[in-house]
């Protein structure tokens, strides 16, 4: 859909009498003499949900790259309703019909909403561009997703949930007959990823076919129709969504069976390892107040907006607090910076991997002993043999499975923030927070991320796990601090910490703040 015609869905989009879809036949990518994509098929008829699930690697994001023309196959063919379909690039499969709305949010910070969601079409009217329209048709497609986010107002500042809202603003508004979603939800909370899932329903009653890709199964069992899993580069399974136990697909996503579950977190010690007394950061939280002790795990629980990240970013050091107090085993501690905290033994693991924790162009190996040379150094020196030493150790304490000898933009997902968690581990903390720790990875890396978790708590490490994924922190934790609107609203024990008690803390006091955030 071109400027000129704002309609959500067009006349064709919508039409599904005589369309055969979309039909992939045999696609198959090999990068490096290894077929990373391999003889997969795929079909997607109009006013359908099509889920992908993988691990890490599997070859969904190599698949979906192939449909949307990022990446050309190097066998198999395409059609849409029985025609080649042969884009290649980006615009060509727009022109046909085909949107991808990345998991990774791409926008000009300093240009407005509008601009960023037509933007590379902008129309003008005597010869600049003109804004009453833009703003007038992102307003429209903005409200249809059901988001309050003002269409004038520059993207810089808006929280990521609001920015991946207007990644599908942007590809709807071209008003495509079949979109694929990757990851659409890795960074949004419930509330935010239920609206997903109105406008999914919405295209579909209209008869836009959607491939759907999650490794969040629940997300998957409740929004697809059927489910096609992939291993190895191979399509491996399929099922209809009727019924489908989500051990049986995490059974074929890893090849083998699998424990999907949590269990009940051993006893912690009674020594309090952190407190935070009447913590504030103007404009962000107040009044915060807990302890955490020697061996528990403490869940972080409350929508987007509630000032989660905020707080604990406050406690690592990363921003300042307004007022109040941080003690370490029992001792003030005075908190500006990052160094700060580390030398408190306070260690963060920041929500955003790529942008905040990881140096994506250094090797693993090098991303989790740089910061701890001087702690390694033996005689002012630190060897080959120490820093290959010390990363083999992360690497089966994490099980690792990607190269520590390879810049970590190459490794998956799970494997980058086992890189990232490592590097926070090489010297034991007294207390690890976690920020989103499973965000955008696969069942497999998600089970050992967990298991890390409750060994350091059983080593006698405070562990705080702040998390949008309610079945996670009730999960993991001995007790949940919920908060909302910037609030602590209450802590809750785990025999009590159901997802109902949860929610109704979390709604307290709770404001729309889209439009400002």
């Amino acid at each position: 859909m071109d400027a000129q015609h704002p309609a959500l869905l067009t006349e064709e989009a919508t039409r599904t009498d005589a369309s055969t879809g979309l039909v992939c036949t045999g696609l198959t990518k090999i990068y490096g003499g290894i077929a990373v994509v391999n003889q997969v098929d795929i079909s997607l008829t109009p006013g359908t949900v099509v889920g992908l699930v993988g691990e890490n690697g599997a070859g969904k994001s190599t698949t979906s790259s192939m449909i949307a023309g990022m990446v050309q196959p190097d066998s198999g063919s395409m059609t849409i309703d029985g025609e080649a379909y042969e884009p290649r690039s980006p615009a060509d499969a727009l022109r046909a019909g085909v949107a991808l709305i990345h998991q990774e949010i791409r926008m000009i910070p300093d240009l407005s909403v509008a601009e960023n969601i037509f933007l590379g079409r902008l129309p003008l009217r005597r010869g600049v561009v003109d804004r009453a329209k833009i703003e007038e048709e992102s307003a429209h497609v903005l409200s249809l997703l059901g988001s309050r986010i003002d269409p004038r107002r520059p993207v810089r500042g808006l929280s990521i949930a609001s920015q991946q809202e207007i990644e599908i603003a942007r590809a709807l508004t071209r008003a495509p007959r079949y979109v694929i979603f990757d990851e659409p939800s890795a960074s949004l909370g419930e509330s935010e990823t239920a609206r997903v899932f109105d406008q999914i329903d919405v295209l579909r009653t209209n008869g836009v076919g959607i491939v759907y890709i999650s490794h969040k199964l629940d997300e998957i069992t409740r929004v697809a129709d059927s489910i096609i899993c992939l291993r190895d580069g191979r399509r491996v399974a399929d099922w209809s969504t009727t019924g489908v136990a989500k051990d049986d697909i995490v059974r074929a996503m890893v090849g083998r069976d699998f424990t999907y579950g949590h269990s009940t977190p051993t006893e912690h010690g009674a020594a309090i390892a952190l407190e935070v007394r009447d913590l504030s950061r103007e404009g962000a939280f107040e009044g915060v107040n807990f302890t955490v002790n020697q061996g528990e795990i403490l869940g972080i629980a409350g929508l987007i907006g509630a000032g989660r990240t905020e707080m604990v970013r406050t406690i690592a050091g990363s921003d300042r607090a307004t007022s109040g107090q941080i003690l370490v085993a029992g001792e003030p501690r005075t908190i500006r910076r990052p160094a700060d905290s580390i030398s408190a033994g306070i260690a963060m693991v920041p929500e955003d991997r790529k942008s905040q924790g990881l140096n994506l162009d250094r090797p693993g190996a090098d991303n989790m002993t740089l910061p701890w040379e001087k702690h390694l150094a033996q005689h002012g020196l630190v060897t080959q043999r120490v820093l290959d030493r010390v990363a083999r150790e992360q690497r089966e304490f994490l099980d690792i499975r990607g190269r520590t000898d390879i810049p970590v933009r190459h490794l998956s997902g799970g494997n980058q923030q086992k890189v990232l968690l490592g590097k926070w581990l090489i010297k034991r903390p007294d207390v690890l927070i976690l920020d989103e720790p499973t965000r955008g990875v696969d069942v497999g890396a998600k089970m050992t991320i967990y298991e890390t978790i409750r060994r350091l708590a059983a080593e006698g490490v405070a562990v705080i796990v702040v998390s949008s994924e309610l079945e996670e922190v009730l999960g993991l934790s001995h007790r949940v601090l919920v908060m909302a609107a910037g609030r602590q609203q209450g802590v809750i024990d785990r025999d009590q910490a159901t997802p109902e008690a949860v929610m109704r803390l979390a709604l307290r006091g709770h404001a729309d703040t889209d439009s400002e955030s």
